[in-house]
């Protein structure tokens, strides 16, 4: 079925094309003023028609909202041109980014805990690139800060929510199993 309105797919994509983030939904229909399946049609029609077109680009639903990106091919001429803008994550921080998505909300105490040393700064560092967030307080004396993945981490790893993370199980050691991220923070395994 055709929305047939080329000048509501134009506009949907010189917005999306302009804007940084990914445009949630609700925003897109508040700015266009149509009705949802109009614009749910829309979507769906460039979303094939950039798919089909082999383009350098894709219109993707990503952290919670449309974007239109770069395909993953030519991600190698993308770094090329943005070489001072790479983002490169330490293994240290790449163990700290893993616990938060996979066990969160969680404390400080229970990542150094599981990795063995102090994580402050990378928890600070991760928190300036906008990957993660304070989400609370957890309800114990102390009342530690509690850490979670933000929106930008969906965005930055190309995803659409949470349960897109891959499976533990894929990255598992035969020897440790890698179950250390789903051991609890007093030592037990999960059950």
């Amino acid at each position: 079925m055709d929305t047939n309105d080329s000048p509501l797919k134009a506009r949907l994509e010189a917005v999306l094309f302009s804007s940084d983030e990914p445009l949630r939904f609700d925003r897109l229909q508040a700015l266009f003023e149509v009705e949802t399946t109009v614009l749910r049609q829309a979507l769906q029609e460039l979303m094939v028609e950039y798919a089909q077109d082999n383009r350098g680009v894709v219109l993707q639903e990503v952290a919670g909202g449309f974007q239109i990106r770069t395909r993953a091919e030519y991600a190698a001429w993308i770094l090329k041109l943005n070489k001072s803008r790479v983002t490169r994550l330490s293994k240290a921080a790449t163990e700290s980014l893993a616990i938060i998505a996979y066990r969160q909300p969680v404390t400080r105490a229970e990542i150094e805990y599981l990795r063995g040393v102090d994580s402050g700064g990378v928890i600070r560092m991760l928190m300036e690139k906008q990957l993660v967030k304070i989400v609370g307080k957890k309800d114990v004396p102390g009342r530690p800060l509690l850490y979670g993945t933000s929106r930008h981490f969906l965005e930055f790893f190309g995803l659409k929510d949470l349960s897109e993370l891959p499976n533990l199980q894929e990255f598992a050691d035969p020897e440790d199993g890698a179950l250390s991220l789903e051991m609890d923070f007093d030592g037990h395994g999960n059950s």
